[in-house]
């Protein structure tokens, strides 16, 4: 069955660059992105995680530990990143998790028959510190990730979990948001300080308000 939003986020214990891990015990309190490659000594997945490793700051100022998997062995990963160092001209400082019986791929559902019965296709997962799936997006394996988008809605995830707000179309951190339906207009004046704009009965914006 297909994971959704709000499941339990699959326990594991895999091989990684950086040793065995525990998956829960390893995200402790943090907030967790799982995201997955088709191949090792691909292009476009080397570009990704050069990427991630250039924005593990911004990953850690929001409490964010990463992890990638690929179905390739761990020697051969070991390998990978010889070249993602080189070619990318950082260091991978996260781990990358050897799957090549495809234990964990089956248990996130990282493996699409349709796409490729023996390469994943490009998952990702936003995952809580209370272990549940806050986010899922599914890309081709031919297509390139947006990070800074991820950071966004990761963003997003943290702001509206701790405060009774939605973020709209194209929201960046520090602009205006959407008073949640739930707060009745007489509540909206001690809960939100700062103020708010009210452009129709169902949509009420008001500044960030942890900003």
């Amino acid at each position: 069955m297909a994971l959704r939003l709000g499941d339990i986020a699959p326990d594991f214990t895999a091989e990684t660059t950086e040793g065995t891990i525990e998956f829960h015990k390893w995200l402790g309190n943090s907030w967790g992105v799982l995201f997955s490659h088709p191949a090792d000594f691909t292009p476009v997945c080397t570009t990704e995680l050069g990427t991630v490793a250039k924005l593990q700051n911004e990953f850690k100022k929001r409490n964010v530990k990463t992890i990638a998997l690929s179905v390739d062995p761990l020697d051969s990963h070991m390998e990978w990143i010889k070249d993602i160092n080189e070619t990318q001209h950082t260091t991978v400082n996260f781990p990358i998790i050897a799957d090549p019986i495809f234990e964990v791929s089956k248990l996130y559902d990282m493996i699409h028959p349709n796409a490729s019965d023996r390469f994943t296709v490009r998952s990702v997962f936003v995952i809580g510190p209370d272990k549940k799936i806050k986010l899922i997006l599914t890309y081709p394996a031919s297509t390139g990730r947006n990070f800074d988008e991820l950071l966004r809605v990761i963003d997003s995830l943290q702001l509206t979990a701790s405060h009774s707000v939605a973020t709209p179309a194209n929201w960046r951190d520090g602009d205006d948001v959407v008073i949640s339906p739930a707060i009745k207009d007489e509540d909206i004046a001690a809960k939100f300080p700062k103020g708010h704009t009210k452009i129709k009965p169902y949509l009420r914006l008001t500044p960030q308000p942890n900003k």
